[in-house]
């Protein structure tokens, strides 16, 4: 009997898959045994006639802006949420496949996954993740607030009596919360993120240069001069931009300065400090306390703006801190909630 009970739950293991899964609207990375199995964008191309899926992640970022007709990309999450149902399935089930490629089986394992999700998610929204999941495998699905997982990731005691607080840039949503006792105590989910960004970067390259430039080249230009600072310590190289001008179609060339981007990302910054300042005006004070003593941690691929922890602290007199790769602090999050589904309150069945 006690040979039956032990080879069941070793067979149950065996055939157990558990995956913990950043759905991000930039980028998807999934952790499986504490190793990042898959880091993509969050991209799908489809072929239009026969609806099938024909590359995802970066195969089909290199298609993004390129297509003819027969051919169309699509980001299946837009401002943190699925906005494309079928395409976010696809998407899914194909990086999970993708995973999968690496284990040789006869059998389909069951598949446990935690999933991070922005805070301020309806309860539609919710049931889209959950459903999405499922349809691609998921037996056992879990959901995790992103900026609680970022507090997991970045090495936070979220369930220790005491305040903390995490602001998470990613590429749909900020998600900022004070955590306190495995719970969320204030949060502020607002659609000002990297998706923001570029798109402003778009639109002053076209007041200011003249010159129409896609997503693409303006994440560039983000990744090589994004500051929020007009004075840094170390500058980087100022980037050239080519591209069709918007009067004549001729090709042209345009530099461009992190000053010149500081300037341009000005208005979207300042309302992440209006958020920012909002929720810590609604913080308990003895959390408030306990945050000034910590400081605040940046998390999330805009966490790598230059100069964003400096002008956040000398705006608000309170330290901040990036975290350490905060591009990944939300899946490793999710990849410590995974190993504990038991035990944390927060996460949800």
């Amino acid at each position: 009997m006690y040979f039956y009970k032990n080879y069941k739950n070793m067979a149950f293991s065996f055939f157990t898959q558990e995956l913990a899964m950043d759905l991000g609207t930039a980028n998807t990375v999934i952790f499986q045994n504490d190793k990042i199995v898959l880091d993509e964008p969050s991209i799908v191309a489809i072929d239009n006639n026969t609806g099938k899926c024909i590359a995802l992640g970066q195969k089909a970022k290199l298609m993004h802006e390129k297509t003819n007709p027969g051919i169309k990309t699509v980001r299946p999450l837009r401002d943190g949420v699925i906005a494309d149902f079928n395409a976010a399935e696809m998407m899914i089930r194909g990086f999970i496949k993708q995973v999968n490629n690496h284990r040789h089986s006869i059998f389909t394992p069951n598949l446990k996954i935690v999933i991070g999700i922005p805070c301020g998610s309806t309860e539609v929204e919710i049931r889209a993740v959950r459903d999405s999941s499922e349809h691609a495998g998921g037996r056992d699905v879990y959901l995790i607030y992103e900026p609680m997982a970022s507090a997991l990731g970045i090495g936070l005691d979220v369930e220790a009596p005491k305040g903390n607080m995490v602001v998470d840039i990613g590429g749909g949503t900020t998600e900022i919360a004070v955590i306190s006792l495995g719970g969320i105590v204030e949060q502020e989910s607002i659609r000002i993120a990297g998706d923001v960004f570029t798109s402003d970067i778009q639109y002053y390259m076209r007041q200011q240069h003249n010159l129409k430039i896609g997503e693409t080249t303006a994440e560039r230009i983000k990744i090589a001069v994004g500051s929020v600072l007009p004075d840094l310590e170390v500058e980087p190289e100022p980037y050239v931009v080519r591209g069709p001008n918007m009067m004549t179609a001729h090709p042209v060339d345009a530099t461009v300065t992190y000053q010149e981007i500081a300037h341009c990302l000005d208005k979207s910054i300042a309302k992440l400090e209006a958020s920012i300042m909002h929720v810590l005006e609604a913080t308990p004070p003895e959390l408030y306390s306990d945050i000034v003593e910590n400081g605040i941690f940046l998390s999330g691929g805009g966490a790598q703006l230059r100069g964003l922890a400096q002008r956040f602290s000398e705006k608000m007199n309170i330290k901040f801190h990036v975290a350490e790769d905060p591009l990944r602090a939300v899946a490793r999050g999710t990849c410590l909630a995974l190993k504990n589904t038991e035990n944390y309150s927060f996460l949800m069945r």
